[in-house]
């Protein structure tokens, strides 16, 4: 038997996988009242952002609670692309108006988010920077249980209905990080393709290239066979590659080969909608599990940064980039770095993202070449400077990239300032 502490150098033998409950398809969004209502919930707060709530969708989700004796609010201040600040006036809100039983959020990666850490914040004592990851926080973990969430994506593309993640700007440190424990992920996942059909082509294309990069930087994850071995209370959710994170980014990327672009000019397309939907549950299905690595750590620093890039198709209102096009823009450069750890992967990737494509004749540009042939087409930036950046802003963005070793970590080869710097740098002009 072996035994439940390792000896130095032992190899790992052991992944692990998780995932909330799923409820998927057109109308699935209709029934959360009936599945809270088994749970024993009777006081619900609806978390959103403006633009969602002015869909009426949180609303209606909100009232057809009723009917299985459950009473909902509806929070509509949560701020796109969150920060230190809009979570803790989240907090704060919640924590006046409340109790409360369980907390549904219904809108983008900005709304589950901030529900993740409503939910922590609420049944647990302490602030934000007590479990930020570290070395920006303290990287403390929850020590009560926290209640129900249900998360309701109403964009294609971060796969927040699926992780332990939530994602925020420090504003005063100028960086992007997160807080990360099991007990984040949301309790169901319900992905009625339907709520996206209002997401503007741009959003389509930047949440798409977010779902696009967690399949595959998961599926060129460093492999969970290449750690130490843990002990089971220095276990992590992201455990690096693995058979079954595998085959949902595998799956993601057959159904982005198909709809993608579709999605993305002919927003009324609901089958393209829906393998948008499904793509984005499976890559967080993947993501959620192996880890990301250079491109989501690169586009940390990208979003936080921002200068004055108002992206097209969103609100206005402060500058910004948003989150899945601000990990696409090194993504060509990261992968071509990262080929030689595993050649094969990197070359089937591009198969499975490009399959029309004529390939280049050396094989470490087969990847790069999909990823920007998809970019020019769905209109993403010409790399960090098509955002506003110089060659004189690299050494703060290596700066804030080095802060993310929860992610680096999982990078397929060990990375260097140096090596950040030089994907950055090529990372200006793309093409």
């Amino acid at each position: 038997m072996t035994s439940n502490h390792p000896q130095p150098g032992q190899s790992e033998t052991v992944f692990t996988y998780g995932s909330p409950a799923l409820k998927f398809g057109v109308g699935a969004c209709d029934e959360i009242g009936f599945d809270l209502s088994r749970l024993g919930v009777h006081r619900v707060l609806v978390v959103t952002d403006a633009g969602i709530a002015a869909t009426g969708h949180p609303q209606r989700i909100a009232e057809q609670m009723a009917k299985y004796g459950i009473e909902a609010h509806v929070f509509d201040g949560v701020h796109v692309e969150p920060t230190d600040d809009s979570l803790n006036e989240a907090v704060e809100h919640a924590r006046e108006s409340g109790p409360w039983d369980a907390f549904v959020a219904v809108g983008g990666g900005s709304s589950i988010d901030t529900a993740k850490a409503v939910n922590l914040l609420t049944t647990n004592p302490g602030g934000l920077m007590d479990y930020i990851n570290a070395p920006v926080g303290a990287a403390k973990p929850p020590s009560h249980p926290l209640k129900p969430l249900v998360a309701v994506p109403t964009t294609t593309g971060t796969g927040a209905e699926s992780t332990t993640i939530c994602v925020l700007d420090v504003l005063a440190l100028k960086v992007k990080t997160g807080i990360s424990h099991a007990w984040l992920r949301p309790t169901m996942a319900v992905v009625d393709p339907a709520l996206t059909i209002t997401q503007p082509p741009e959003v389509t294309a930047s949440a798409g290239m977010d779902i696009l990069s967690h399949a595959l930087e998961s599926y060129t994850a460093r492999p969970y066979t290449s750690y130490e071995r843990k002990a089971p209370e220095q276990r992590v959710p992201y455990c690096g590659a693995n058979p079954i994170s595998d085959m949902w980014s595998e799956q993601g990327l057959r159904l982005l080969a198909r709809s993608f672009r579709t999605a993305v000019r002919n927003p009324d397309d609901l089958q393209a909608r829906t393998d948008m939907a499904l793509a984005a549950t499976m890559a967080g299905l993947g993501f959620g599990n192996a880890g990301v690595h250079i491109p989501h750590a690169n586009g940390y620093p990208i979003a936080g940064r921002v200068r004055d890039y108002h992206p097209p198709g969103y609100p206005e209102g402060e500058p910004m980039v948003p989150h899945g096009m601000s990990v696409s823009l090194t993504a060509p450069e990261a992968f071509r770095f990262t080929f030689t750890a595993h050649p094969e992967r990197h070359v089937r990737a591009a198969e499975l993202l490009a399959p029309h494509l004529d390939r280049p004749d050396a094989a470490e540009e087969h990847l790069p070449a999909a990823l920007m042939d998809l970019m020019r087409d769905i209109g993403i930036p010409n790399g960090v400077g098509g955002v506003g950046y110089l060659e004189s802003d690299v050494p703060d963005l290596v700066n804030g990239t080095m802060k993310q070793q929860r992610l680096l970590t999982t990078s397929p080869r060990p990375v260097t300032e140096d090596d950040i710097a030089q994907i950055f740098t090529r990372s200006l002009s793309l093409w």
